[in-house]
């Protein structure tokens, strides 16, 4: 019994010599990264971490990057890119040992990374262990991951700012609740900065070839003047930074009919305000267009966002809605009584895009633009597929002055029709009152 006590006394010190030396070499691999961006909060990482690196490389700085968003990637300082592999496809923050050893390696002289925890354990152990920030980023706070962040909105943002560097400082577009931003940043005597969306002009904004916001761009903006690059070289930059894979999209097609047909994936904004946000900006810049129809994807195991996404049909204004994935009846509850009538549901846990996608196509009216919302997981990700398989349209797009004005529900319309069989279920229920978007 003694000899294995002494096996086990042996193999516990052993465990604890290599924990302190990998710590050691771990740390030793940060230090010879003089400046470190960790990129926290809810939507947006993954661009805004880009970006950043971007903005570092049109200032001649060797920046290497890590992304964790839609597709993990690592970007080497050329800017070309290479996927991060995992054991089993699982995410584990551990992976980040291994990203700022290889960052190391190229004695570059900046990392940016996105940060990739969840729980708000895990984000103070990301920063006080794992990347040690000089410089911290809090995009924004908004409504998702509340089972492990929440339940409300405060304790959203006190949990993100456990990611924030001590006597260092931290970059965020956060307005609503920078009070409380600011509140834990005085607690870990960290410089809070306040990058302002409105300093970003439209000019500036069109100089990118894919969709992002001000806040974005704003935020970068900072962390390149923290670091001594000048507005124009830091654009230029950004405008040369490859974009994400999940970044926001709008393809145009041409339906089996010969329909023209506009193409906004918006999966990637998976909460209510992002996903206004997104839709609401494409409106005014005019890659989409109303009629304005909206597909949204329910999953079992996001029956809460499902509803949210019904919530929010009033101030989206959609000639139609559509339903896919399941249960759509956690959408379709949630879309007030005044505007369910324009609801379709193709959905179904077992139903092919052979079979929705199609019936979806023939509602729409020629020239129409659809958008798709909730999570992109399950039926969300055969709608694109199908969509991909289309040709697209090569003809010149309308001009956004030519587009109808948002639905009022209130006003006589017609129902998407109806389709007999197993076809599409068009709810038709009249609506209770009067109504009016919000």
């Amino acid at each position: 019994m003694l000899f294995l006590y002494t096996v086990l006394v042996v193999c516990c010190a052993a465990l604890l010599v290599a924990g302190v030396i990998e710590q050691r070499r771990h740390f030793a691999n940060l230090e010879h990264i003089p400046v470190r961006v960790l990129v926290n909060g809810i939507r947006g990482k993954s661009s805004i971490t880009r970006l950043c690196a971007g903005a570092l490389r049109g200032g001649e700085l060797t920046t290497v990057a890590k992304t964790t968003g839609t597709a993990a990637r690592f970007i080497h300082p050329d800017a070309t890119e290479e996927p991060v592999h995992r054991k089993f496809g699982i995410a584990n923050v551990v992976e980040q040992i291994g990203i700022v050893r290889r960052a190391a390696s190229c004695d570059p002289d900046a990392l940016v990374i996105e940060c990739m925890a969840v729980m708000p354990a895990l984000q103070e152990i990301n920063q006080s262990k794992l990347i040690r920030s000089t410089i911290g980023v809090l995009c924004n706070v908004r409504e998702d991951h509340l089972e492990e962040m929440g339940p409300t909105l405060d304790d959203v943002a006190r949990s993100l700012c456990r990611s924030m560097p001590e006597d260092g400082i931290c970059v965020t577009a956060e307005k609503d609740r920078f009070a409380i931003l600011q509140q834990e940043a005085d607690a870990r005597r960290c410089q809070l900065l306040y990058a302002d969306p409105e300093s970003v002009s439209d000019e500036e904004l069109r100089g990118f070839s894919w969709f992002t916001f001000k806040e974005n761009v704003a935020v970068a903006l900072k962390v390149a003047e923290l670091l001594g690059i000048d507005r124009a070289t830091a654009l230029r930059g950004m405008y040369d930074a490859p974009p994400d894979p999940g970044v926001l999209s709008v393809e145009r097609y041409r339906t089996p009919e010969g329909k023209r047909l506009r193409f906004a994936n918006v999966f990637a904004a998976n909460d209510p305000e992002s996903t206004l946000m997104n839709i609401n900006q494409l409106l005014e810049l005019g890659p989409i267009q109303r009629p304005l129809s909206v597909v949204v994807n329910c999953r079992p195991d996001r029956v809460e966002r499902n509803g949210q996404m019904g919530q929010l049909v009033p101030e989206l204004a959609p000639e139609s809605v559509f339903l896919i994935g399941h249960p759509t009846r956690s959408a379709l509850d949630a879309v007030p009584a005044d505007w369910r009538h324009l609801v379709v549901d193709l959905g179904g846990d077992r139903r092919d895009a052979g079979e929705f996608v199609p019936a979806l196509l023939e509602l729409l009216p020629d020239g129409a633009s659809l958008a798709s919302i909730g999570n992109i997981h399950g039926q969300g990700e055969a709608l694109l597929e199908h969509l991909h398989d289309l040709p697209s349209d090569d003809s010149t797009p309308d001009t956004p002055a030519e587009s109808p004005p948002a639905r009022d529900p209130s006003s006589p319309s017609e129902s998407p029709p109806a389709r007999p069989g197993p076809g599409p279920r068009p709810y038709d229920h009249p609506p209770t009152g009067p109504g009016e978007p919000r």
